[in-house]
């Protein structure tokens, strides 16, 4: 006999709905059961939505087909502009690994500092 049953992804806050199906295990001499996803559970409506059909050969479109193949200059475009992203971003970490090192010797003269006044303090 199968039965529908509803989990809550914590993580996600996404409720999924299975079809359980309970069975006996006769090597572990102890019921096991086997689920089969359905779905997930629409907030708005409060309706199971089918999910993907992942995993499973020939319903995965490729992404490689003659009508979405980029033309040399779109591809040229694209590598244009993600190196020029690349060269921002990499002056923007030099910028940053600058800030660390000036942030640390700052915090290498307070340590400096305090601990003259530890000594200071001993005496």
């Amino acid at each position: 006999m199968a039965s529908i049953i509803k989990k809550l992804n914590k993580q996600t806050g996404i409720t999924y709905v299975y079809e359980s199906e309970s069975y006996w295990d006769k090597d572990k001499k102890q019921p096991r059961s086997k689920r089969k996803l359905i779905g997930k559970i629409d907030e708005e409506t409060g309706e199971i939505v089918p999910t993907g059909t992942r995993g499973k050969p020939g319903k995965r479109e490729t992404l490689c087909t003659p009508e979405n193949i980029p033309d040399a200059r779109e591809l040229e475009a694209l590598c244009m502009k993600q190196a020029g992203q690349i060269q921002q971003d990499g002056a923007e970490l030099s910028t940053l690994k600058k800030q660390v090192m000036e942030l640390a010797l700052s915090v290498n003269e307070y340590k400096r500092r305090l601990s003259k006044i530890e000594e200071l303090f001993r005496l």
